[in-house]
């Protein structure tokens, strides 16, 4: 009897199984599999068991592909050709080495994957790049791309640039650093590119130095522009043309160009009253140009890093108009031109601040105890190489500042009883960061840990001086400073690479990272795939 009941069994399973490989397979975004392919998965399944990832329907196939990995991908990509197939035709974002030789792999490559929008061509300072050809080429294949990012293509010159831009007129964001075309290529992809959001230029050897320079911009894409980020160019005030003309612009950053920016903030403002971001990094401005500045009533971000001409009376004229300020971060490069004065302009007009970055500069209890008087929603705070911020401050601090989320102290003349302070205050605080503050000990830092379970503290005693202390946003110094404040909700899961797959992922999958993690889908594709072999 018992035989006869699992014979039962075994028939009614096999015709589920055939029923289920009976289905039409789903042909809505990815080329359905090769009849050949079929008849070989479907004589891998003499065995009777169920092969239920065959059943998948490409896209939902596609949306797993989508969540992996780029590792996961490709080991993915070589369980079959289905498999192959669909990884390639899901795969939206890749990064190529842009030597010389890539060029007659380009047909192949974008064969397999025909569905790229977000390509990154990087080469090695040392190698020869690719050239127009393989530029135009890749143009020619990737019709839809809407973000390009172009590392020390030395090779590339104008006439590439401009048969590129014709051919790729969605370009949403360009980003191009240590490559060798001037102005004139800028030029050819601001005039066929009006879809254009975001630039990003750093070390571009073909713009002229000097009064001869070619003015960039505004061209089409001057009224889509909202992000401009210009790093170590020799001229880059060329691009102020751009800039003026850009309209709807919201952030823009300047790092180490050189120029005297005063008289060109004035120009800015009268015509782009909209930013709500500006990042300036080593470059000539004075209270001149902070003066013109604060006309921009809606700033919201404004970061002032080793600008050592911007003094309290120019951090003053903005707190006073842009009472919308959320993020200040200033690198007063031991200068001691910004202090309580602007501070306490800033506490009294600024109550949306948020995060506050002070590096090398000498705020005392005074400026502190009306910022986070006035400041109720500061959940952010870093106070690095400061002369005065001893035990009295964080006190202060710690009384105050009940919003207080994440503090980070460094190189400043703290001591344990500091950290006694923080044990009883700051209700909402989760993190505390410590670094190279000669009268915190580790024993100090235990009893912080101890007292409040749920705090996170870190601490650094390293003591060695003799480290240059760099808030340079560009290279990543606010990092080096312990300066981490990502956000604290609501964050990504996994930021990859260039190279991984598409965005846009769906919410279930997303949800699946956060439960079980990338690693647990990676295996059990793995396993389902080698039973459907078997």
């Amino acid at each position: 009897m018992g035989q006869s009941v699992s014979a039962a069994k075994l028939r009614n399973r096999r015709d589920w199984n055939h029923r289920q490989r009976s289905k039409p397979k789903s042909t809505a975004l990815i080329c359905p599999m090769q009849a050949e392919e079929t008849e070989e998965l479907e004589r891998s399944n003499t065995d009777g068991s169920a092969d239920f990832i065959s059943d998948l329907p490409d896209e939902c196939l596609a949306c797993i592909f989508q969540s992996l990995s780029p590792a996961d991908r490709k080991r993915c990509s070589l369980v079959c050709r289905r498999w192959l197939l669909i990884e390639g035709q899901s795969r939206h974002r890749i990064s190529l080495n842009a030597q010389s030789d890539l060029q007659p792999l380009i047909p192949s490559i974008f064969s397999r994957f025909d569905a790229v929008t977000k390509l990154a061509l990087k080469c090695d300072r040392r190698s020869v790049s690719i050239g127009d050809d393989a530029l135009v080429l890749i143009s020619e294949r990737c019709r839809n791309l809407t973000r390009l990012k172009l590392r020390a293509c030395r090779d590339l010159t104008d006439a590439g640039m401009l048969a590129f831009a014709k051919n790729c007129k969605g370009l949403k964001k360009l980003s191009c650093g240590s490559c060798a075309f001037g102005a004139k290529g800028m030029n050819a992809v601001l005039d066929n590119c009006p879809a254009l959001e975001e630039l990003s230029v750093k070390r571009l050897r073909g713009i002229t130095d000097g009064a001869a320079a070619e003015p960039i911009g505004p061209g089409v894409a001057a009224a889509a522009l909202k992000t401009i980020c210009l790093k170590e160019l020799y001229n880059g005030q060329c691009f102020g043309p751009l800039i003026i003309g850009a309209k709807n612009l919201k952030s823009l950053k300047l790092f180490r160009c050189s120029g005297d920016w005063d008289k060109l903030f004035p120009l800015i403002v009268e015509r782009v009253a909209g930013m709500v971001e500006i990042h300036m990094e080593r470059i000539q401005v004075s209270d001149v140009g902070l003066a013109a500045i604060s006309n921009c009533s809606n700033l919201e971000i404004l970061h002032l890093v080793k600008t050592p001409e911007c003094t309290n009376a120019g951090l003053g004229a903005v707190a006073e108009k842009c009472n919308l300020l959320r993020k200040l971060h200033i690198d007063g490069w031991k200068a001691n031109r910004i202090g309580d004065q602007g501070l306490v302009a800033v506490a009294k007009s600024c109550p949306n601040l948020q995060e506050l970055v002070l590096i090398g500069v000498n705020p005392t209890k005074l400026s502190l105890e009306m910022l986070a008087s006035n400041c109720p929603n500061l959940e952010r705070l870093a106070l690095c190489g400061s002369d005065t911020v001893g035990d009295a401050e964080i006190s202060c601090i710690a009384v105050k500042c009940i919003a207080l989320k994440k503090l980070c102290i460094k190189n400043c003349p703290v001591s344990d009883h500091g950290m006694e302070a923080l044990a009883s205050g700051c209700p909402n605080l989760v993190k505390v960061k410590v670094k190279k503050c000669r009268g915190v000990t580790s024993e100090g830092a235990d009893w912080l840990r101890a007292t409040r379970g749920s705090l996170v503290v870190n601490l650094d005693i390293n003591l060695d001086m003799g480290e240059h202390l760099d808030a340079s946003a560009s290279d990543g110094g606010a990092q080096d400073n312990g300066i981490e404040f990502p956000p604290m909700v609501g964050s990504q899961i996994g930021a990859s690479s260039i190279a991984s797959s598409s965005t846009g992922r769906s919410t279930s999958f997303k949800l699946l990272g956060l439960m079980s993690g990338r690693s647990f889908v990676a295996c059990t594709l793995r396993r389902l795939a080698s039973s459907s072999r078997s």
